[in-house]
């Protein structure tokens, strides 16, 4: 087994998706700045005793395998402005230690992986293989390869051992609750068990590969969105084929001129939030090291190892609770979590914190005005939004979120980090409008959205093929 394993997104500098909290006026009523707030999680970041157990968080996830990297992504919130400058280089040295635990495993290693799992040596399955990984998944590395048929292709491949790592570190994770909870309060109980479960079901690429085969052709032919189709004959529990894209990275976009981020940012809020109420399904890990932007100017979407389909009706109740905070009707949205059993102690929620910690948690795309999201008011947001530190909201915190509830705005908190990434400005609340109300699209984007839709309507899910967001998958 590989003594070295990746926690290597770190390196990419993930920022845990958040939700910018209230604070745009939008009524007579009076709400505090999301500036203010952002200020706020500051001051509790300068707190010294913090930095000490977070800095103890890192070294005990120094000692994992695949789950420090997916806590890495979470604990990475934290952004470093939000860091006092006084701790910011200790603070980072300490992150550093993830960041820099990339496996040190010689490729005749990983080549063996390949043959083991195809019973035929590498010359038999490939024309050419680049033994020069090309990036890291979370429990593996991608390389890249030619068919004998010509096609180029990506080349995911596990890192040996790593799925017996990954399940003794799962098994041992509740004793860890304790230290995690007190440097970073938003990882709950709920988190950890979904966390387990949903990487075990990670360790079999075959089932990745059906999926990603799936969306490849719920998007084909798509004017700005693409997804690699996977090669499921080629695919194995420990070795993904798929189509190989040429493009730019994350860290490239971050540096490409605003209209470019912008286009791009608003394409991710499509994919990873827009698909969930045009398909009631979505990918669960929205995270940098999974976009490109293609030569063709499509951004290309990667990794389905995490990937969720809805019941038509668990959406509609999202639907109903953001159109309800959207319109202020708090009585409603308060009533409307009552009877779904996210509030459970009704007796000790009224309807303002109900509304205001729905607006905490989603008024960016909520509010009719144009918002630039940056880190910090990323970080800032989610940190009030799910820090029990914070004296806000303590009623609503301590309520029960359905597991896939739970599952979908994981993924739209990481969305919103990555957006925060990018610095990209949109009328988000226009563009969700066209979801939430039916409204027809005003962007460019949005108008070629919906000429696809009308050629390529999506065809009705299949109850066989529904993964839930509590379990894991099952292997085929």
């Amino acid at each position: 087994m590989a003594k070295n394993v990746p926690t290597s997104r770190l390196a990419r500098g993930t920022k845990l998706g958040a939700v910018a909290a209230g604070s745009v006026i939008r009524s007579k009523k009076t709400r505090l700045s999301m500036r203010g707030r952002s200020e706020a999680v500051r001051a509790r970041m300068a707190e010294e005793s913090m930095i000490r157990t977070t800095e103890q968080v890192v070294m005990v996830l120094g000692t994992m395998k695949g789950v420090a990297m997916k806590l890495g992504q979470m604990m990475s919130v934290l952004d470093l402005d939000l860091v006092p400058e006084d701790h910011r280089e200790r603070f980072q040295q300490r992150l550093a230690v993830l960041r820099n635990a990339a496996p040190t495993v010689p490729f005749e290693s990983m080549r063996a992986v390949v043959e083991q799992d195809f019973g035929a040596p590498l010359t038999e399955i490939f024309a050419e293989f680049d033994p020069e990984p090309i990036a890291a998944a979370s429990i593996g590395q991608v390389y890249r390869a030619t068919l004998h048929d010509g096609r180029a292709v990506a080349v995911k491949v596990q890192y040996p051992g790593v799925d017996a790592a990954v399940r003794a570190d799962l098994k041992n994770l509740t004793m860890f609750r304790r230290v995690l909870a007190s440097a970073m309060p938003w990882i709950t109980p709920a988190v950890l068990d979904e966390l387990k479960l949903n990487m075990e079901s990670e360790l079999d690429y075959r089932a990745e590969a059906a999926t990603q085969a799936e969306i490849a052709h719920l998007y084909r032919e798509h004017p700005f969105i693409v997804v690699p189709s996977s090669v499921p004959e080629l695919s194995t529990t420990r070795v993904l084929v798929s189509e190989f894209v040429d493009g730019d990275g994350f860290d490239e976009i971050r540096k490409m001129p605003a209209a470019v981020r912008d286009r791009v940012g608003e394409i991710i809020y499509r994919f990873y939030v827009g698909s969930l109420f045009n398909f009631n399904e979505f990918c669960g890990d929205p995270h940098p090291g999974n976009v490109l932007l293609a030569r063709d100017g499509r951004v290309a979407f990667l990794d389905f190892g995490l990937f969720n389909r809805m019941d038509a009706k668990l959406v509609g109740f999202e639907i109903q609770c953001l159109r309800a905070a959207a319109e202020d009707r708090a009585q409603d949205l308060r009533q409307l979590m009552i009877d779904r059993g996210v509030i459970d102690s009704p007796e000790e929620i009224g309807a303002e914190e109900c509304l205001e910690y729905v607006l905490s948690a989603s008024e960016w795309c909520l509010v009719d005005e144009e918002l630039t999201i940056t880190p910090e008011l990323a970080s800032g947001a989610f940190l009030l939004a799910v820090d029990p530190r914070a004296s806000e909201f303590t009623g609503m915190k301590q309520q029960n979120l359905p597991p896939e509830h739970l599952f979908s705005r994981r993924a739209d908190f990481l969305t919103f980090g990555m957006l925060g990434q990018l610095d990209s400005t949109n009328n988000w609340h226009l563009i969700a409008r066209e979801w939430l109300y039916g409204d027809a699209p005003i962007t460019e984007l949005g108008l070629a959205h919906r000429d696809w839709l009308a050629t390529h309507p999506p065809k009705p899910v299949k109850k066989t093929r529904a993964r839930k967001a509590s379990a894991p998958a099952t292997k085929p």
